[in-house]
């Protein structure tokens, strides 16, 4: 490797492409194309980062498996951050699997975080925690160390832990300063500002404020009866429902929950459960029968029993009734939970991570542009959306998929 190649890599590995072009940008051989292409994916040139990557893939060819393993590495990390999420995994693993055959470890540990990465994106935390439990950081460069807890904190915040998060925030911050990298470093400061904004919004009793998360996990180990309007489910001291598929159902339980322990009107339940502003005796018809639903279904946890005006939720064990809601209510809460990342995404992209077909995720979109909520630049599959995140709210924990 020649002096020039090395200084470049080197540039790159501390966060300075303009550094690492003023040294190979007027070269056109394998190495040097590829460093390029990483240089313009580290200033966000994302098109032109992958066609030097592809041509330096090719330069390479098989002879040189491991620098054309590295290139694929590149271009999928590239994917990631552009939000290709229909970028090939398998190519991915080969490559992981080439270099750890060359001896590679770092460049293998860096596409198994890639891969991480990705499933933490698209809410497979399982699938994530036990890739995450394979790699052991302590054996790898601060950079790397750091995206390993970054990761780590990512899967604790997901899942409402909010101490392990903040352990893993800490060491990602330690670990960052010591790779001296700037925007790993922003990364981390990110984390660890979202981790101290509001999450959710408690309802209790008439009276409603924000909760962090640590107040939100501390609220899943208490005895109340919580109606969770941002996973959509009943939970209580003996076990948990979910109504994530019924949403007329939850309708009537948030509704009851909001006015316990008074009774909720007939006419507030159906204009919750139904949209409707008219009453008439079909719906109030309809009304019995969703009521004898939820009954049945929230039966090991609550009554629901009727009274003069309407009905009234009578929880079995739990002292208390409270609801559990999002910061701020939207319709197409989720899409915007994850366009508030700053990332540009693709309708396909949303639609992958959110598990949803692409037509429903571009109706979505659709409203949400209208509603002046989002914007789109470019045209046909090249379109990409985009939404500055709302300040002093942390929406990315609101996903209800996760």
């Amino acid at each position: 490797m020649d002096s020039l190649i090395t200084a470049a890599a080197r540039a790159l590995a501390s966060g300075d492409p303009l550094g690492a072009l003023d040294r190979v940008a007027l070269r056109d051989d394998p190495p040097a194309l590829a460093l390029r292409g990483i240089a313009m994916a580290q200033l966000g040139d994302f098109p032109r980062a992958k066609i030097l990557l592809r041509r330096a893939a090719r330069g390479f060819g098989n002879r040189e498996a491991a620098a054309q393993a590295r290139c694929v590495v590149a271009e999928a990390e590239i994917a990631l951050a552009s939000r290709d999420l229909n970028w090939p995994v398998k190519r991915l693993a080969a490559a992981a699997a080439v270099l750890s055959t060359h001896g590679d470890r770092i460049n293998a540990a860096h596409a198994r975080y890639i891969e991480i990465r990705r499933l933490l994106l698209i809410g497979q935390l399982d699938a994530a925690e036990r890739a995450l439990a394979t790699i052991e950081p302590e054996e790898l460069p601060p950079a790397l160390q750091a995206v390993h807890w970054l990761a780590g904190a990512g899967i604790a915040l997901r899942r409402l832990q909010a101490a392990a998060a903040r352990s893993a925030l800490a060491a990602a911050s330690g670990a960052a300063r010591r790779a001296g990298i700037p925007a790993l470093m922003a990364e981390v400061d990110g984390a660890q500002l979202m981790l101290e904004a509001p999450t959710a919004r408690l309802l209790a009793r008439g009276e409603e404020r924000l909760l962090r998360l640590d107040e939100v996990e501390a609220l899943q180990s208490t005895e109340a009866l919580v109606v969770d309007a941002c996973r959509y489910a009943v939970r209580g001291p003996d076990g948990a429902v979910s109504l994530a598929t019924r949403p007329v159902l939850f309708a009537l339980a948030r509704e009851l929950a909001e006015a316990w322990p008074a009774d909720a009107p007939r006419d507030a339940l159906i204009a919750r459960a139904f949209r409707s502003k008219l009453t008439d005796e079909s719906h109030r018809a309809r009304l019995r029968v969703e009521i004898g639903r939820l009954r049945a279904a929230i039966e090991p946890l609550a009554r629901v029993s009727a009274t003069p005006r309407g009905f009234a939720l009578s929880p079995r064990a739990a002292p208390e009734v409270v609801v559990l809601a999002r910061p701020v209510e939207e319709k197409h809460a989720a899409v915007l939970a994850l366009l508030a990342d700053g990332e540009t995404w693709a309708s396909s992209a949303l639609a992958v991570a959110l598990g949803s077909s692409q037509r429903n995720i571009q109706r979505a979109l659709d409203a949400l542009a209208e509603g002046g909520k989002i914007q789109s630049y470019g045209r046909g599959r090249a379109r990409r959306w985009v939404m500055p995140p709302t300040p002093g709210f942390a929406t990315a924990l609101l996903l209800t998929a996760l």
